[in-house]
């Protein structure tokens, strides 16, 4: 229990200064930019309270936007984020329910479950920030553009993550 929340604090610290260093100076062909950042919440046990979950989307993306100085648009995102993520969660659930200390990562959760559960959120999550940041629909397909290669190119880099922490052991 002690390991699993110092494996989040320094995760939310090391994505937060990844992010806010290096990772927002990333811009592909103009329209696409990775948000790994979003991690931190997909990562997280599946037993945190939906409340907890929002304070630490709060805080996460309170953190991105003073690197960002986008004045509250990551931390909208990241709360929109950490509340859809509780009914993902219900969606996506095994027949038979989670197992208790269960993390939703590739390794534990196998990939077609993980795939369909960090893509999902992704987009959602970028579809948020996008819309918040563009705020009209004069640009919808523009904007859409964005979030489409924006979910690709920071899926990738979520599954390239994950490949590098690989677990054989999963649960069962």
């Amino acid at each position: 229990m002690i390991n699993q929340i110092f494996q989040n604090i320094v995760r939310f610290i090391f994505l937060v200064l990844l992010q806010g260093i290096i990772l927002n100076q990333v811009e592909l062909f103009g329209f696409a930019s990775p948000y790994l950042y979003v991690l931190v919440i997909l990562l997280l046990p599946i037993e945190v309270n939906p409340i907890g979950v929002l304070g630490i989307g709060f805080l996460l993306g309170l953190s991105v936007d003073l690197f960002s100085q986008s004045w509250g648009i990551h931390t909208s995102a990241s709360v929109f984020l950490a509340f859809v993520r509780h009914y993902t969660l219900r969606i996506l659930a095994p027949r038979d329910g989670y197992v208790f200390g269960v993390t939703p990562n590739l390794s534990q959760m196998g990939i077609s479950w993980f795939v369909t559960y960090a893509f999902v959120l992704t987009f959602l999550h970028h579809f948020f920030l996008f819309f918040i940041e563009a705020f009209r629909f004069e640009e919808f397909l523009f904007t859409l553009v964005r979030i489409i290669l924006s979910t690709v190119f920071t899926f990738v880099l979520i599954i390239l993550s994950q490949l590098l922490t690989y677990s054989k052991k999963r649960s069962q």
